[in-house]
């Protein structure tokens, strides 16, 4: 099964790159989709991550087609 995972803002200039196609077996959660494609880099601790869209938590799985998104984490004043 395939997904795509975009990265932004500083995240994109982080890893190098916007984004990544990942060929999955199994289902697998947002943060081992982090770890398999970043496995030098930690995810900052309040990073976000999106599936589809939709604002997830590290351990949501992802599945066939699923788009996922990681953002940095989000300041304001």
């Amino acid at each position: 099964m395939s997904i795509k995972v975009r990265y932004f803002a500083s995240l994109k200039e982080h890893v190098g790159r916007g984004e990544d196609e990942l060929i999955l077996s199994n289902a697998m959660t947002v943060q081992a989709i982090w770890q398999q494609l970043n496995p030098q880099i930690n995810l900052p601790e309040s990073a976000l991550a999106a599936v589809n869209m939709d604002y997830v938590t590290m351990d949501t799985l992802v599945g066939e087609g699923d788009e996922v998104a990681f953002f940095p984490p989000v300041t304001g004043g």
